[in-house]
């Protein structure tokens, strides 16, 4: 076991719960046995406000081993932030990105661009599948939905489904959509993207400085329902800089984007607009994301999908796929949020299905809670009380912990 993988508190903690029901509903049977909801078993407070807990749990295709961070935003010392590299188009460890921002423990966050087998000579660009939101910044926008990474969705979900805390310090589950527009001197027009991986068929997107030295071809290709389709052959791209138009070609570019600079990449008829535009000519590119539920900003939020609603597993959740999963948990009116990893060690590899993470966060005392890309991005890093580094609690499944785009960073002041 490695120094990232090194375990602390062994045995502390570590109870096996006597989950006795029968896990078997789609929708996710109640857990009958555990204990009390929003009980913290013996686990081993990390900071003020953080507690690290681990646990075994019998599931339906086998033991599985759970490790679960308890974090109390009423905690003034507390808060939560988004881990990602830097960029939107990179990826690094779990571990490296709490290192470097100073968190005492992170999970890993969103499903995204791992691979481009369909599109021979397109590099992934390792961008995430939905919205972003850092220190109460926009970074990006939602691919659509058939351009998503990971498994399928539960009906009536969709690429816009977030987890965040608002900047009055409580969690909550919301849908961001974008909504911006370019404005020329002759006309305004809708924008379809901001720094994703994937734009609507005939839209424009922006990419900003913020999305990093990736191509922007991969934007390009596939359809709003068809990741794999080919790639758009009619394309252009304009470079706005100080409000003006600086350059046009007639193909995606890549490299960093410069400080006050903006990409506007379209694809049909989106292009076709874009190609009205000639250098000098004054552009304003404008975006935000809007929140379904609060008008409260978000100072964090990242994407995947709800399992859990008002205490309520969501119907059609699937039963019988079971793998290692990164779940979410929100208690106590959003003051409260459990994150739990599944282990990815042999003898717990089995995992759960997705009906059971919506059943065992309820039983953690969850009213909401989200799932996270899972398999080998499942990562849960947190400092032993005597370090000032993170280390890798659970078993990576791939034997190491596997880079991804962003995560959920827990922060806590002495």
């Amino acid at each position: 076991m490695t120094h990232r993988q090194r375990r602390f508190g062994a045995g502390t903690g570590r109870t096996a719960l006597t989950f006795l029901a029968v896990l078997g509903t789609l929708a996710g049977a109640a857990l009958v046995g555990a204990a009390p909801a929003g009980a913290v078993r013996g686990g081993t407070e990390i900071a003020p406000g953080v507690v690290y807990e681990q646990f075994d749990i019998p599931a339906a295709k086998g033991l599985t081993h759970a490790h679960v961070l308890n974090v109390d935003l009423r905690d003034p010392r507390v808060r939560l932030e988004l881990l990602y590299p830097g960029a939107v188009a990179a990826r690094a460890p779990v571990s490296s990105m709490a290192d470097a921002a100073g968190a005492v423990a992170g999970v890993n966050g969103d499903f995204f661009n791992i691979t481009e087998t369909q599109h021979p000579g397109v590099e992934a660009t390792g961008a995430s599948v939905g919205p972003a939101v850092a220190q109460g910044r926009a970074l990006k926008g939602a691919v659509p939905n058939g351009q998503r990474f990971g498994p399928a969705l539960p009906p009536g979900t969709s690429t816009e489904d977030v987890i965040g805390v608002g900047t009055d310090r409580r969690a909550r589950l919301d849908d961001l959509a974008l909504d911006g527009s370019i404005r020329t001197p002759e006309e305004r027009l809708p924008l379809g993207g901001l720094n994703q991986y994937a734009l609507p068929v005939g839209s424009i997107g922006a990419f900003t400085p913020e999305w990093g030295a990736a191509s922007r071809v991969r934007a390009t290709c596939g359809t709003d329902t068809d990741r794999a389709a080919p790639c758009g052959t009619d394309t252009y791209e304009v470079t706005v800089r100080g409000g003006r138009v600086v350059s046009t070609a007639d193909t995606p570019g890549s490299g960093p984007i410069a400080p006050g600079t903006t990409v506007l990449v379209g694809r049909e008829a989106g292009a076709l607009q874009l190609r009205k535009l000639v250098a000098g000519e004054l552009v304003t590119v404008r975006h935000q994301l809007v929140a379904a539920e609060t008008r409260i900003p978000y100072r964090f939020a990242l994407g995947g999908y709800p399992v859990l609603r008002g205490g309520q597993p969501l119907p059609g959740l699937d039963g019988t796929t079971s793998a290692v999963r990164t779940a979410v948990g929100i208690a106590d009116g959003g003051s409260r949020l459990l994150l739990l990893a599944v282990d990815g060690a042999p003898e717990y590899r089995s995992g759960l299905t997705i009906a059971e993470v919506a059943a065992i966060m309820r039983e953690l005392g969850s009213v909401d809670a989200f799932s996270m890309d899972g398999g080998g991005s499942t990562t849960l890093a947190a400092r032993a009380p005597d370090e000032s580094s993170v280390t890798v609690r659970n078993h990576p499944s791939a034997g190491a912990e596997r880079p991804v785009p962003n995560g959920i960073g827990v922060f806590s002041t002495p």
